[in-house]
């Protein structure tokens, strides 16, 4: 029986899921690329082996000394080459292909209903659902599903909590330096500039919030986690420059 070639569609969707995946996690095991493996008709190996493949296109990986599979990049590099500075693009056409393959509408694969989309652009809700998605699959992935101030691991609990806002820098939103994954209290606490991240990873607590520390909640929730160091993963850790930026424009406000 004759091999079965590699759709466009296939490397797109397996391309995505490489971005949303720690170097260590594609593997055969990983229960991401058995799902998508179900989903195009594959093997988990076959899988694996084209996500090792992309990691061989990755200046990410070749600088930091590691190697993905070289044999088979000629298939992946032309894919990597179209969506490497255009991950937006590359996400939303990721869902698309799957809602194809799925024989599902967009909009239902998305978990989308019509009450997301009163008063509201159409295609601006399915992007912003779509890249949402993504980033928090990247960064619950990338924090190994580990709150990085607590390490709690409930993953129905965790947030992938923006370092620079959505809204104040388009260029790094699907960044995952950009992201921290936070339990919904300290995700909130961070939002608001209630509690700030230093360029060296030491957690502060606001002079807001200092008003209320002898009450319970002060006491249990954030004296503990002052001046603490914050749990970092082994890829992608939060870039300096952005935890300055959060510290300078939304913790400062509160100090």
């Amino acid at each position: 029986m004759p091999r079965r070639l590699w759709t466009r569609e296939e490397l797109v969707v397996t391309l995505a899921l490489y971005y949303q995946l720690p170097f260590g996690r594609l593997n055969h095991t990983t229960r991401e690329v058995i799902d998508l493996a179900n989903t195009i008709g594959r093997t988990a190996n076959s899988v694996a082996l084209r996500l090792s493949n992309f990691a061989a296109c990755d200046p990410y990986i070749i600088n930091s000394g590691r190697h993905g599979m070289a044999g088979g990049v000629s298939v992946c590099k032309p894919i990597w080459d179209e969506y490497e500075y255009n991950h937006e693009k590359l996400f939303y056409d990721a869902e698309v292909y799957l809602a194809q393959m799925k024989r599902e509408t967009l909009e239902s694969h998305l978990r989308l209903t019509d009450r997301d989309f009163i008063g509201k652009e159409r295609l601006a809700v399915i992007k912003q659902r779509v890249n949402q998605d993504a980033f928090r699959a990247m960064i619950l992935n990338n924090y190994d599903f580990r709150c990085a101030i607590t390490g709690m691991d409930v993953q129905s609990l965790l947030v992938a909590s923006h370092i620079i806002p959505w809204a104040d820098n388009v260029d790094e939103r699907l960044n995952p330096e950009n992201g921290i994954c936070l339990s919904p209290l300290y995700d909130k606490a961070f939002d608001k500039g209630l509690i700030g991240i230093q360029p060296d990873y030491e957690i502060v607590v606001s002079k807001e919030l200092k008003e209320h520390s002898h009450e319970d909640f002060f006491i249990s929730s954030f004296a503990p986690i002052e001046h603490k160091k914050l749990i970092l993963p082994e890829e992608h850790q939060p870039r300096p420059a952005f935890l300055q930026y959060h510290y300078d424009n939304i913790f400062s406000a509160h100090n």
